[in-house]
């Protein structure tokens, strides 16, 4: 299934991927450092949700309290979540 999440105090605005069980593929991050962002999607494309937590989770940014990376992490949980909610 096909997701789109609005992020928080980042300078992308937006993280759209797709999920399948618990695999994330066809990241895409709106804004925010294009580079680097395309990095991060092609490096984590085909990850489960648990391996994108473990290594992006808790991330930040400068003085932020996160980072596009962790917003990344919090995505593909929340909709991990949401996708498997009784």
């Amino acid at each position: 299934m096909d997701y789109t999440y609005r992020t928080r105090d980042v300078c992308s605005v937006e993280i759209s991927f797709h999920l399948e069980d618990d695999v994330v593929t066809n990241i895409s991050f709106y804004g925010g450092c294009n580079g680097n962002l395309k990095a991060i999607s092609k490096l984590v494309d085909g990850w489960t949700v648990e391996k994108i937590e473990q290594y992006l989770r808790g991330n930040t940014c400068g003085m932020r309290p996160t980072s596009c990376a962790d917003q990344l992490a919090i995505a593909v949980r929340k909709a991990y979540d949401e996708s498997h909610a009784a």
